[in-house]
């Protein structure tokens, strides 16, 4: 990618936010998910991450020594979340690991653009329906049976589930779908004292831009934001520590953060 995504946390100081915290991020290895485990790290969370195939070995295999280079312990799990067994089988393995879970980020997504409805098949809609949304269920099923009173799950929603998009029809609709879980869980939770938030990016630089839209629409990735450019996954992981420390959003439970490149959205 030219040029390259900063999803290191490389400028990134932490302040022990997370101090002996327990975390699961699902699509780990790179872009936001690599962000959020090093500033995860930084903060002094032990972390796990999910990812989907062997083709993303490697880049897991290097957010692992991130982690591992800030201090701080880093399980790998490769799964396929749109099969609902392989999304309990991966908490158990992390809570086991890790001794327990105090965050978990359903971070894992999916998409492909299509020009107009009618190219739209039902395959594709269920598979992106299976990642986006379904694994985000089974997942916090699964964790729930681990995580404590005070602890956090953060979604990651988009600005296009905000106010849709025609080219990701299948993909806006889960992410709109992410939005009303998160809402829902926020209530369903709150007796038990555990927090649940959503973070919706507009546009942001990571592998999945290049390898899902073609190379017109890659070379003006952004650029219709009002800051001219799109993101880069360094500046959204910091919603993530925000949502996750109870020091900074003890009192946020069932909210969005949208960083969108100074974009304004009504209502």
């Amino acid at each position: 990618m030219a040029p390259p995504p900063r999803d290191e946390m490389a400028d990134y100081r932490g302040s022990g936010l997370l101090d002996g915290k327990r975390a699961l991020i699902t699509g780990g290895d790179s872009g936001i998910g690599r962000a959020v485990a090093v500033a995860f790290a930084k903060e002094g969370a032990d972390v796990a991450i999910a990812y989907l195939s062997d083709q993303e070995d490697r880049d897991a295999a290097h957010t692992r020594r991130l982690v591992e280079a800030a201090g701080r312990r880093c399980v790998v799990h490769r799964a396929d979340l749109s099969i609902e067994d392989n999304c309990r089988v991966m908490v158990e393995h992390a809570a086991t690991e890790l001794g327990g879970l105090d965050i978990l980020v359903n971070n894992c997504g999916t998409q492909n653009p299509v020009d107009d409805l009618e190219h739209l098949d039902s395959a594709q809609w269920e598979y992106t329906f299976r990642v986006n949304i379904h694994s985000f269920f089974w997942t916090t099923k699964a964790a729930l049976a681990h995580l404590p009173s005070g602890g956090s799950v953060i979604n990651t929603s988009s600005i296009n589930g905000l106010r849709g998009n025609k080219t990701l029809i299948d993909y806006s609709a889960t992410k709109g779908a992410i939005l009303a879980l998160t809402y829902s869980l926020a209530q369903s939770f709150q007796e038990r004292g555990i927090r649940v938030n959503a973070v919706a990016p507009g546009p942001v630089w990571t592998p999945l831009i290049p390898a899902t839209f073609p190379p017109e629409k890659v070379a003006s990735f952004g650029q219709q934001t009002p800051m001219g450019r799109a993101a880069h996954p360094d500046e959204i992981a910091p919603s993530y520590v925000f949502f996750a420390s109870g020091r900074l959003s003890g009192y946020y439970s069932g909210e969005v953060l949208a960083p969108i490149g100074g974009e304004t959205l009504p209502g």
